[in-house]
């Protein structure tokens, strides 16, 4: 996040967006009182956004309880139909799935969760792969995922300290891993051989593989996986050697364009 002088930031705004960030798939409604929980306001401040919000559009309300509007995907829709990085990497996506009969995504980091921003159609197969689906703008926690170890194995070492500085980390499954000594030998796993799978961490039965996406400098700037679920290889040697090297071979393609 890039600095800014003190007088320029504005104080309202940054609370507003808390409130409005406070809604996710664990609390789709909130009032007042959980809204300030989350939010870190008080509760007649978390009421005050609430209620503007809601006024703008951005909220629903039956006047004790608030919930997103449709307004909100504004922000989302304006993104995929400017930004570059899911418009350049789209049409290779849509190969690699047609190629392969698997769903591609393209990954970002947002603080401690990546971000689908481009994923392929599953070409002659089921939709969703995993309870959760993967459409665009799902978030998922960085540790327990193939693009989430990648992309902070591609992190400067001081940035990745301040990451893992004082985390927890959630549970997901019975093999998540929890421990910050054990994510850091499997970030130095990914660092040294510049891809990463993780299996039945985020959710059991489901296995993805991932490779760094980077541009022409060499930064790296989202990440590249594939995604298994039921009848996936049950060999991990047999899935890196059947499916790194297309990995591998779209992120070089790739490389010009990003």
């Amino acid at each position: 996040m890039a600095a800014m002088a003190a007088a320029d930031f504005t104080a309202g705004m940054d609370k507003g967006m808390a409130v409005l960030e406070s809604f996710d798939t664990e609390r789709q409604r909130l009032n007042a009182t959980l809204a300030a929980q989350r939010a870190g306001l008080t509760r007649a401040a978390a009421r005050r956004h609430l209620l503007t919000l809601a006024h703008l559009g951005y909220l629903e309300t039956d006047g004790s309880y608030f919930w997103l509007s449709a307004k909100v995907l504004r922000f989302s829709g304006s993104y995929l139909a400017s930004a570059r990085l899911p418009r350049v990497v789209q049409p290779t996506l849509n190969q690699l799935a047609a190629a392969t009969q698997q769903s591609f995504s393209a990954v970002v980091l947002d603080e401690d969760e990546v971000v689908i921003v481009a994923r392929s159609g599953v070409y002659g197969a089921p939709q969703r792969v995993t309870a959760y689906g993967l459409h665009l703008g799902a978030r998922l926690p960085a540790h327990a995922t193939s693009t989430g170890r990648m992309l902070l194995a591609v992190m400067e070492p001081v940035a990745l300290r301040s990451w893992l500085a004082g985390r927890t980390l959630a549970r997901l499954t019975t093999t998540t891993t929890t421990r910050i000594a054990d994510l850091r030998r499997q970030i130095a796993e990914a660092r040294r051989n510049d891809w990463c799978l993780a299996r039945d961490e985020h959710e059991l039965g489901v296995k993805a593989l991932a490779v760094p996406l980077r541009n022409m400098e060499g930064r790296a700037v989202a990440a590249l996986n594939v995604v298994f679920g039921a009848g996936a290889p049950a060999d991990d040697v047999q899935l890196q050697r059947d499916y790194l090297p297309v990995l591998i071979e779209a992120a070089r393609e790739m490389r010009t364009l990003l």
